[in-house]
């Protein structure tokens, strides 16, 4: 250790008053205030995800009421000003003064953690909501929040600033006749959060989800912001069955009708769990499997899952050796066969569900295995004795499927010893980096040879790695596994990235912390771009679950003034720099033209302002590239996420996909999203 950080780490001396660590070092926050100061803690974060979860917590006491037998109508409105409300037509939170807390009911409820009907299970059987914490931390989080309670003839209203009652619960009116309900309109704290702008598509996903998760109740969104004003209500009587066939509404099914199953049995507490499950199976070869427990979307799956898994494999395998179409000793089927080209939807009510894993999105409860087991299994050994033509469908499929196992295998094995054989195991296009621990390194994928050599010599040595791309890899979304592994360009990423593929992944062995697809600003671009996530979601899913893929974001502009070059993103970007070098005085501008001639296809201004646009990263020299785009001082990267998984499935099977249709209807609806196009 040099002098310098031996000093640097030396334990400095103490005063004796730094030694003491009394009762007066304990600080004790109050109310809401440990929400304000920890955020995070509560909703996630205080990104734009944050913000539409605030949302989501007061949708989903709505939805309690629902699930109890109460609420039929849940209605979301975007107001002109900014603020969300919720409005169902449940019973209406109790405004009667509450014993223990000396106030009223709706006040506790509003302003206090953990309070709430949730809490007893005679009030509700089950309950949404992952952390239950509920519309206190919505007002806890907001500059301010409004509640309207409708019943006992009666409307009840409280407002609260940021977590604080203005004046108590009081009664401003009577209700309309017959009229029930909650009403919650807030506006998110500007203190909190950076962006406080509601997506009407992100609130509608979320929206159309519970809908088919909860057939009885009927959802709307409406939004009256002035540019913005729309609606869209989500009802689906069909439930689970309308919920798969949306998802595969672009890939044809096999099969005649939707598999459904509902069902209950108790558990070691004697409390009913309720399950309810929807399959299809079409042609083409990835699995769609979306599970949930109250509404949650378990997104790592957990014993439910593996009780319908093992329901299904079980089923399959014996309908298939009763009807000899298995034979002993001969092929044998595996889970993963059974699930080439399956899309289901499994959704369980759980009175006390435990929740483990790193997102806690994975169901603890071992008891829930072996009870979706005995609903499915037997619904679904009875579905293949009466519907025979289906079921035959379904094992040819999955005899294919276990042929392109076997072919993916040998694949593998030969994609094994060839890269035992050459360059130490990487790619020879991949240009490494010299640090190796995974956190703190890049791996670039590069849109073509001449971008990427611009790349290699521009980027950071130390903790940048390059792997130039030649063309448009294969389109997985057609191509079993053993195909596209004879792709050279994909073998290459699956190489470089070290971490397996498809069920073989494992995350832990990934050499790089961040993958950065860095394609150019143009429609090929955003193809190779599509056909890049289209691999990575359907074969190494868990990279985009944990946060490891980004997008880079090269400029679309250079604009030039004598010796100053600033780069631009977008054109209101490019405007605002225009107008502000236009406006600074300097030379004439015909002498800042004859100190350097203006690129070809450069627009100069009478201003002396020069821009030229970018047609590729190809374009840009290796001092242009790391400054603009890979520089993590100065670049801005986007993070990939998934906010909902089905959504995220069916898009990519609309733009990947065999259907024409669809793909236009996509397009069409988007295209008023589009900022820059360059065809």
């Amino acid at each position: 250790m040099s002098k310098a950080s031996a000093d640097k780490n030396k334990a400095v001396p103490r005063t004796p008053e730094e030694h003491n660590y009394n009762a007066e070092d304990i600080t004790v926050l109050k109310g809401l205030e440990a929400v304000r100061r920890r955020p995070a803690m509560y909703i996630g974060d205080v990104s734009i995800r944050g913000l539409h979860h605030l949302v989501y917590e007061v949708v989903d006491n709505s939805i309690d009421e629902a699930l109890a037998g109460f609420a039929r109508n849940i209605d979301v409105t975007i107001n002109k000003d900014g603020s969300a409300a919720v409005l169902d037509d449940g019973r209406g939170i109790p405004t009667d003064m509450h014993k223990g807390e000396n106030r009223s009911a709706l006040e506790v409820v509003m302003t206090m953690l953990h309070a709430g009907g949730k809490f007893d299970k005679n009030t509700y059987k089950v309950s949404g909501g992952l952390h239950g914490v509920g519309v206190s931390v919505v007002n806890a989080l907001s500059e301010w929040l409004e509640v309207e309670v409708y019943r006992d003839g009666k409307t009840w209203y409280q407002k609260y600033e940021r977590g604080d009652p203005v004046a108590a619960v009081k009664v401003t009116g009577k209700a309309e006749k017959g009229q029930s309900g909650t009403k919650v309109t807030f506006l998110p704290d500007g203190q909190i959060f950076k962006n406080r702008t509601f997506k009407f598509d992100t609130i509608a996903e979320r929206l159309r989800e519970l809908a088919f998760l909860n057939a009885q109740v009927k959802l709307r969104i409406i939004d009256v912001r002035a540019k913005n004003e729309q609606e869209e209500t989500f009802h689906f009587k069909g439930g689970l069955v309308e919920f798969v066939k949306y998802i595969d509404a672009t890939r044809p099914s096999i099969m005649k009708k939707v598999f459904y199953a509902q069902g209950s049995d108790k558990d070691e507490n004697g409390r009913a769990v309720e399950v309810e499950a929807a399959i299809q199976y079409n042609d083409q070869y990835s699995e769609n499997i979306f599970t949930y427990v109250n509404n949650i979307n378990t997104h790592e799956g957990g014993t439910h899952l593996v009780g319908f898994r093992t329901a299904l494999t079980r089923s399959l395998n014996n309908y298939a050796y009763k009807n000899g179409i298995l034979k002993e000793g001969g092929i044998t089927l595996t889970g993963d066969d059974f699930r080439e080209g399956f899309t289901g939807v499994l959704s369980v009510k759980v009175p006390e569900p435990q929740f483990e894993g790193q997102t806690k999105t994975k169901l603890g409860n071992s008891e829930v295995k072996s009870i979706v087991e005995s609903v499915i299994g037997p619904a679904l050994q009875s579905w293949l004795d009466e519907n025979p033509g289906d079921a035959k469908k379904i094992l040819d499929k999955s005899m294919r499927a276990a042929e392109a196992r076997e072919a993916a295998r040998k694949a593998r094995d030969l994609t094994r010893r060839k890269n035992a054989m050459f360059s130490g195991g990487l790619p020879g296009k991949l240009a490494d980096c010299s640090i190796s621990d995974p956190e703190h390194c890049e791996l670039y994928l590069v849109e073509g040879d001449s971008a990427g050599g611009s790349a290699k010599q521009g980027r950071d040595r130390r903790f940048q790695a390059i792997l130039p791309l030649k063309g448009k890899i294969l389109n997985v979304e057609k191509a079993r596994l053993h195909k596209i592994l004879e792709n050279e360009e994909i073998r290459n990423i699956f190489t470089a990235l070290g971490a397996g593929v498809g069920e073989e992944f494992d995350a832990s062995k990934l050499r790089y912390g961040k993958i950065i697809l860095m394609c150019d600003a143009d429609v090929d671009g955003s193809h190779i771009r599509t056909l890049l996530l289209t691999l990575l979601y359907r074969h190494m899913k868990e990279l985009i679950e944990l946060g490891h893929v980004y997008i880079a974001q090269p400029p679309l502009f250079k604009v030039k003034k004598g010796k100053q070059e600033l780069y631009a993103y977008d054109e209101d970007e490019r405007d605002t720099i225009v107008k502000r070098l236009s406006a600074e005085k300097g030379k004439k501008a015909e002498e800042e033209h004859a100190e350097a001639p203006p690129e070809e296809g450069a627009v100069v201004l009478g201003s002396g302002v020069v821009i030229s646009r970018f047609k590729g990263l190809g374009e840009m020299n290796p001092e242009q590239l790391w400054s603009t785009t890979m520089n993590p001082d100065t670049r801005t990267i986007l993070q990939v996420t998934i906010e909902n998984a089905a959504d995220a499935d069916r898009t990519f099977s609309i733009l990947m996909g065999d259907e024409v249709e669809p793909r236009r209807e996509f397009i069409e609806k988007n295209a008023k999203y589009v900022r820059n196009l360059d065809i």
